[in-house]
């Protein structure tokens, strides 16, 4: 389990460091001072985990998760401020730890979050994707279709609503974006940033974006439907390449 400490206090970091000696399956990956290093650190090293303090220069530890373009970590945050309790697990984190750190508060904490690993891998394992060749029913209001998936060439976040894009529809389903993505075939369907699903065999093209990322086109037909032009960002950039072998 790879972890990334962020906290703007060096002996803060120094001693968390070492109360984790005592978790060899831990492997601290790296050590950020504020938001824009953590940043830097999280796309290159792709961390398992957060160890995240709250108030920093810059960016606190809440606006650094909000700045993610996709999933986030599993996040524990490290923190001498109590206050912050309840809207740390409004945003998932699976621990809240005050300063000083106690060693076995620390192991509760990262005891938790090898559970959710593993109930995530055994989900994994016997999750069942949705392909392309498989027939779903939409209705959205007074219209009805029944749609091969292959034929959804992108999904598009729309608050609580995913926006499907097919031909020339584009009717709403109540269903968050990273629900879907837990349903449907990764070698198929691409997560390009925090708002979108492509589907990769919809892509006509590929072009270098801004700060390493990239802009796909998608296939267009008649009636003037598709074309859309997708950011895939730098983190996902990364992946996507080693996907299709860029």
């Amino acid at each position: 389990m790879k972890a990334l400490i962020v906290d703007d206090e060096r002996l803060a970091r120094n001693e968390l460091k070492r109360l984790l000696e005592n978790f060899p399956k831990l492997q601290i990956v790296g050590e950020a001072a504020n938001a824009e290093e953590a940043l830097e650190l999280m796309d290159e090293l792709e961390p398992d985990l957060l160890f995240l303090d709250i108030q920093m220069p810059g960016k606190n530890g809440f606006e650094l998760l909000e700045s993610l373009e996709d999933k986030a970590p599993h996040v524990i945050f490290t923190t001498a401020y109590d206050e912050y309790a309840l809207k740390a697990f409004e945003v998932n984190a699976l621990d809240y730890i005050l300063k000083p750190i106690e060693l076995q508060r620390l192991s509760e904490a990262i005891q938790k979050v090898e559970n959710e690993l593993k109930d995530q891998a055994l989900k994994q394992e016997s999750q069942t994707y949705l392909s392309e060749g498989d027939q779903i029913f939409v209705k959205d209001g007074e219209k009805c279709w029944f749609v091969k998936l292959g034929q959804v060439r992108l999904f598009e976040s729309m608050g609580n609503y995913v926006r499907l894009h097919f031909e020339d529809q584009k009717p709403l389903i109540l269903k968050s974006l990273n629900a879907l993505e837990e349903r449907l075939d990764p070698k198929i369907y691409f997560r390009a940033n925090r708002k979108h699903i492509i589907n990769l065999h919809s892509i006509a093209k590929i072009e270098p974006w801004f700060s390493g990322g990239l802009l796909v086109t998608l296939k267009s037909g008649d009636k003037n439907w598709g074309g859309e032009k997708i950011e895939i960002s730098r983190r996902q950039a990364i992946k996507f390449k080693d996907l299709m072998s860029l």
